[in-house]
């Protein structure tokens, strides 16, 4: 079940755009996360990623989380010939599928994991299925990137200037033009949102 960190619920507007829906970590019969490979932290960011692997319409966002908690809790190799070490969990807090369905990944609790060099502590990591330099947006996953991404810019205070793409943190194309051109709209948006309230 998604929750807000205790801490940043005092004192909230009672106006916040809603959460969009969810589908919870239950349903998608995710094993427990393992802490002692996991950082707790607060979020003061909002970070983009794509999963930079070719769409699978065909397979549920449930399987697909299931799938890469599997993988993500397993030493394996990667691509490049390099190793990954086990993590404690799924690398992202949210999942956003082909038709736009949100899944919900590590606690937010819990910083995420990356393969590159920055460090995700303090970071919501959202990442959206496909490789966004070729393949298609889907409206259905900008719709739903914008309203998660208002959503939680909301109740973690998080204001435009502190919304990115992984790239403006590491050596990487991940998240994709498509995504990176959705971010003027988006922080945009974030500064419209926090100049009302």
């Amino acid at each position: 079940m998604f929750v807000l960190d205790p801490g940043w619920t005092s004192a909230l507007p009672d106006d916040l755009p809603p959460m969009p829906s969810l589908v919870s970590r239950e349903a998608w019969q995710a094993k427990p996360g393992n802490a002692a490979l996991m950082k707790r932290h607060r979020i003061r960011s909002i970070t983009l990623h794509h999963t930079g692997t070719a769409q699978r319409p065909d397979l549920s966002l449930e399987r697909k989380l299931f799938n890469l908690q599997l993988f993500s809790q397993r030493e394996d190799q990667l691509a490049g010939g390099r190793t990954k070490p086990a993590w404690g969990d799924v690398p992202y807090h949210f999942y956003i599928s082909t038709d736009g369905r949100i899944g919900v990944g590590r606690e937010l609790e819990y910083a995420g994991d990356t393969n590159t060099s920055y460090d995700p502590t303090g970071h919501a990591l959202i990442v959206v299925e496909g490789m966004l330099d070729s393949e298609t947006f889907y409206p259905a996953q900008q719709a739903s990137l914008r309203r998660l991404v208002l959503a939680l810019a909301a109740r973690y205070r998080v204001p435009g200037n502190r919304l990115g793409g992984h790239k403006d943190f590491a050596q990487t194309d991940c998240p994709g033009q498509k995504i990176m051109d959705e971010l003027p709209w988006l922080r945009r948006a974030v500064r419209d949102m926090s100049d009302r309230s």
